[in-house]
């Protein structure tokens, strides 16, 4: 990755991300999305990312569903908020939403004298590290398209999800039942980026007008592009988040014999101590 910034800083890069390493990185997450049309943003944090893209995709009187334990809703420092959209949270379950979580909301803002739920907010892996299987994802495209719903995945931890035992999710999957993601960089090996994908063609318009106006168009956009085409071009992806999850179950299974318990069973480098008076010392 360093090797991939020098290189690409000592050469006469364009800027605002019309270079060259921009443009392979764009070609090579579109191959691996399996979406040649996909509209593709490379930006810095994950917060600054959902900002954009929530604000962007939503009318001034539509709000967005998400679990009560969703980064937007708990981690962002109201950022989603602060656009003038509501965050409407739900229990979870695990973490993850269901349709019939869904329709409960809905159920509740059925007229003009309430916000408007548009789009729904899903992470992968979620906050407690749990994974949504393809049939749950599916489930939930197939009530978001029903009701008219957007559906926008946050991919912070998406390698992470993708490598993790028992997934039955792949990029492609994900970019055909979802209008937007993003494939999160920053927790897998970048300095920093994320990836943003808009597949649905309505909510591609004007984004980099929008991007700039958050203040979030780099002048030097190299530095994410020459990042991510490195991840993309053979592998680097999946192959850093397979090493994390894996030395994490490798901590997990020692701390489990020693009789430390954990909160959740998470199948990815994210693991949760549950930690009282009584906890053994390891």
């Amino acid at each position: 990755m360093l090797q991939a910034l020098a290189q690409a800083s000592a050469e006469q890069c364009a800027g605002y991300g019309t270079d060259r390493h921009t443009a392979r990185a764009v070609a090579l997450i579109r191959n691996a999305v399996a979406q040649p049309q996909a509209d593709v943003h490379l930006l810095v944090g994950g917060t600054q990312t959902n900002l954009i893209a929530i604000s962007a995709f939503l009318r001034p009187h539509q709000a967005v569903i998400a679990v009560e334990a969703g980064h937007i809703a708990t981690h962002e420092t109201g950022a989603i908020e602060a656009t003038g959209h509501k965050v409407l949270t739900v229990p979870g379950l695990h973490d993850k939403l269901t349709p019939a979580l869904l329709q409960s909301v809905l159920a509740v803002h059925s007229n003009e004298h309430m916000v408007q739920p548009r789009l729904v907010y899903i992470s992968d892996s979620t906050e407690s590290g749990t994974i949504y299987t393809r049939a749950e994802l599916e489930a939930l495209s197939r009530f978001c398209r029903e009701r008219d719903l957007l559906l926008y995945l946050d991919g912070a931890r998406l390698a992470a999800a993708l490598t993790a035992n028992g997934n039955d999710l792949d990029l492609p999957t994900i970019a055909a039942l979802t209008d937007a993601f993003y494939i999160g960089g920053t927790k897998n090996g970048v300095l920093l980026g994320e990836a943003l994908v808009v597949i649905h063609p309505v909510l591609q318009a004007d984004l980099r007008y929008l991007i700039k106006q958050r203040g979030a168009l780099l002048a030097k956009g190299m530095v994410l592009s020459a990042q991510f085409a490195t991840l993309f071009e053979d592998g680097l992806f999946f192959e850093l988040a397979a090493h994390a999850n894996a030395m994490a179950q490798r901590l997990r299974a020692g701390l489990l014999a020693a009789g430390v318990e954990f909160t959740s069973n998470s199948p990815t480098n994210q693991q949760f101590v549950a930690v009282t008076a009584t906890s053994p010392q390891v």
